[in-house]
């Protein structure tokens, strides 16, 4: 008789993805995807914010380190929640009220207006990453696959605002820039809601993971490296993702066109080759030494920085892409490995913590971003830092302890074998 394995704390786990898990990881994929939209469609739009609201670059910028902030500050709250109401509640919450906000961005008159709205926008989209990824580990068949999937989403989000950004900007407005995304945000959100209430998706269950016994000392080891490697590769992508289409303004000196189209066109670029790296950073994390993976990402992101502070015209643009790929292909590892040492029942509070250093403190690289610039009029010493940052967290990671992704995926078809026998 074919009994089903249970999970670790006793739920019954489906041997197969059902449809339900499916739609589940799509939309998923969607959330991850409007986060990451919205963020480099503002960096865009300031390009020409300054004119319109008669204040300088650096004030435009101020008008969204509240909501950057709470990105990562009210995540610990909404993880929190989504263990307790269940994760698709929260997911609705997130589709509408994101939009909403994105909606009420486009319609602001003024910096206090816009800064309002961009504050909201902020606290909505705190909820996608401790919610959402929490929800798509817990039901997805293989955890490296679906977050390589899911990071390829989460990538995209960036490159289409970019591009989409930029046109909307140079050749209808900036408000389009806004309103666009948010009306589509809310559609994604109403075909969410019907899904819940045709019982199309479910909040589901965790799936049979082998408990692989850990010693406390590399529970405490593991935790002070992937904190410092949240920290700072935060602060990586909020500074290059805030200073890339300013430093793409100043130095592409026309190549790929001129306005905002040239920078966004640069900054599609870059983050759909990151996107196209993203399940290659999965299968990665499934197969091989998580430890390693995660280090060799660090390892290379340190050079690669120092080249993006002096490169100019079609150098840089391909530095940038090499440059946000290897950040982002951490991803998966990392994700992995904060699964691994948390338990199921706290997986959304855990994936909070993360991102109050990942986004939450880590927002406080945007001011910088403008003060580096006032102070000495481009952005190479940004650059600088970041490499040695980057470096740094790459000799941490040897303090990792060497646990497989692949020993592990085998432990897990091992113990379904036997649950079924």
């Amino acid at each position: 008789m074919s009994v089903e394995p249970s999970g670790p704390e006793g739920q019954t786990i489906p041997a197969s993805i059902g449809g339900s898990d499916r739609l589940a990881v799509g939309f998923s994929c969607l959330g991850h995807f409007f986060v990451h939209f919205f963020e480099p469609t503002f960096f865009v739009v300031a390009l020409v914010l300054p004119t319109v609201l008669g204040i300088s670059y650096e004030a435009v910028l101020a008008l969204v380190v509240v909501g950057k902030v709470l990105l990562g500050l009210a995540a610990p709250l909404a993880g929190w929640l989504g263990d307790r109401w269940g994760a698709t509640r929260l997911m609705l919450i997130y589709f509408l009220g994101l939009g909403a906000a994105g909606i009420a961005c486009g319609l602001g008159s003024t910096s206090w207006e816009l800064g309002i709205a961009l504050t909201a926008l902020g606290l909505f989209g705190s909820i996608y990453h401790p919610v959402g990824i929490a929800w798509l580990v817990r039901t997805a068949h293989s955890q490296g696959k679906a977050l390589g999937v899911n990071g390829i989403f989460g990538s995209l989000g960036p490159a289409v605002a970019g591009v989409v950004a930029g046109a909307l900007t140079e050749w209808v407005s900036w408000r389009a820039a806004f309103l666009v995304p948010g009306s589509l945000a809310i559609v994604t959100g109403a075909v969410f809601w019907l899904s819940l209430r045709k019982g199309w998706v479910v909040n589901g269950k965790a799936r049979t993971r082998a408990v692989v016994a850990v010693q406390k000392g590399d529970t405490v080891r593991a935790f002070m490296v992937l904190a410092l490697g949240m920290l700072v590769g935060g602060l990586v992508y909020q500074s290059t993702q805030a200073a890339l289409p300013k430093v793409f303004d100043d130095r592409l000196f026309g190549f790929l066109g001129g306005g905002t189209v040239g920078p966004g066109t640069a900054v599609m670029l870059v983050y759909g080759f990151s996107a196209c790296f993203q399940l290659v950073a999965g299968h990665l994390a499934d197969r091989f030494s998580l430890k390693w993976v995660y280090l060799l990402a660090w390892l290379v992101q340190g050079p690669l920085l120092a080249m993006a502070a002096w490169a100019t015209g079609a150098p840089l643009v391909g530095v940038a892409m090499l440059m946000v790929t290897f950040n982002t292909s951490t991803l998966p590892a990392e994700n992995m490995l904060l699964a691994r040492y948390t338990p199921e029942k706290w997986r959304g509070t855990a994936y909070g913590l993360k991102f109050v250093l990942n986004f939450g403190m880590a927002a406080l690289a945007v001011p910088v971003v403008g003060m580096v610039r006032a102070a000495t009029g481009d952005l190479t010493a940004l650059f600088v830092v970041l490499a040695a940052l980057a470096g740094m967290v790459a000799l941490a990671a040897f303090a990792l302890p060497a646990m497989s992704g692949h020993k592990e995926g085998r432990s897990q078809m091992e113990t379904a074998k036997a649950g079924r026998s």
